[in-house]
């Protein structure tokens, strides 16, 4: 029988070992579940590694979370470490994550140093398919991606067999995106629910959940999620879905407006820790890259959309602004698979960066060079290249 004596007691550095037991036995909470296993986890008392063991395989995982911590004060004997290399594939991703990095976290991280980026990646536009030019950058080169892929067959320039077909695609890309971008750095990426017009009268028109859709996959891929970000839109820019429901009221038709995207974050998954990332540069380009007051404190945006004569949907360019100076230092190289008219690249240059962007359609090329030479004074048009050209300029580089 547990009583209130034990639980007050938990934190002393004396509390019996046997009370310990008697409270993880017991139906007590488990906040003091989680206490009792870390009071005998502090003891670092070798004695102890069996009973340490036995609660890694508790059903309530802050126990088992607990119990391992205890037993990683042993890991350099090899029975606890072998052990502990079973734990690498725990069904809870908390515990698998956290015996990840106590076993080989500290493993040396291959890469170019941290801020530095391929000279021959600079300010350059590639026409071409994304997935050929993509496989022509080196590893571990990008620092910052920021994109909003091509709408599922809801644009002349995106029509995929299938819905399938369409998130496999994405899915290669992102893939590619990941190999590419240095150890623990950021890729936000802007998508929204899509919508299919009906075949004829007597059917239904079809929404697509992308966002959701496509972040398993981004996770499975070795993206950690951070951040939800919803750009908020005026009603007045949005196509009028409700218009019938407003004329009679019915229960079951009502489809409201849709006026939000989403600007999902998402980190390299890495042992490292984000200070890990800022101390690879120097004081200097930290200060340079300080953030203004006048960042968003929430994660709703309010930014109207912009049109364009060439591309029929494009990055606001303070969307882009936003990203950039968020998720990114002063000359590092951001980068855009589906760069439409190139805002991001005009943002980039404003900021301080680099760019690196890809696109298929020649008149968006086009356009990117335009819209590059009116936006920043006294700059030299982007370095506009035909997939050959930038593959010479890779295989030269390597």
């Amino acid at each position: 029988m547990v009583v209130d004596s034990d639980i007050k007691r938990l934190g002393f550095a004396d509390f019996p070992v046997q009370h310990s037991l008697r409270i993880l036995e017991s139906d007590a909470a488990t906040s003091d579940k989680r206490e009792a296993m870390s009071s005998i986890g502090r003891k670092r008392d070798p004695q102890l590694k069996g009973i340490l063991i036995k609660y890694t395989a508790d059903p309530n995982p802050e126990v088992a979370m607990q119990a391992i911590r205890g037993l990683l004060v042993f890991r350099k004997d090899p029975i606890v470490h072998e052990y502990l290399a079973t734990m690498c594939e725990h069904q809870n991703d908390m515990i698998r994550e956290v015996v990840q990095q106590e076993i080989y976290g500290n493993a040396p991280v291959e890469e170019d140093p941290h801020a530095a980026s391929p000279n021959f990646m600079k300010n350059v536009v590639v026409q071409g398919d994304v997935l050929d030019i993509l496989k022509n950058v080196p590893d571990r080169a990008i620092h910052l991606t920021f994109t909003s892929p091509p709408y599922y067959n809801a644009r002349d320039y995106s029509i995929y067999k299938n819905y399938s077909e369409y998130l496999d695609f994405l899915e290669s890309v992102f893939s590619e995106v990941h190999r590419i971008t240095k150890e623990g750095r950021f890729f936000v990426l802007n998508t929204s629910p899509v919508i299919v017009p009906r075949a004829g009268r007597k059917y239904s028109s079809r929404r697509y959940p992308v966002p959701f859709d496509i972040h398993a996959r981004l996770v499975k891929m070795g993206w950690e999620f951070i951040d939800d970000i919803i750009w908020a839109k005026p009603e007045k820019s949005a196509k009028n879905r409700v218009a019938g429901f407003e004329m009679h009221r019915k229960p079951l038709t009502y489809k409201a407006n849709a006026r939000t995207e989403y600007v999902m974050v998402y980190r390299k998954k890495s042992f490292k820790l984000i200070d890990w990332n800022l101390r690879q540069y120097s004081m200097d380009v930290v200060n340079q890259s300080r953030v203004n007051d006048d960042f968003e404190r929430s994660n709703v945006w309010n930014i109207a959309p912009v049109t364009d004569r060439v591309h029929s949907a494009v990055f606001p360019l303070r969307l882009c602004d936003h990203v950039v100076r968020l998720y990114s230092f002063v000359g590092d190289l951001v980068f855009d698979p589906f760069a439409g008219s190139g805002t991001l690249g005009k943002a980039a240059l404003r900021l301080g960066r680099h760019f690196f962007m890809t696109e298929i359609r020649e008149d968006y090329v086009g356009r990117i060079q335009e819209n590059i030479k009116r936006e920043v004074k006294n700059y030299k048009s982007a370095k506009i290249m035909a997939l050959d050209a930038f593959t010479r300029d890779a295989t030269k580089c390597r």
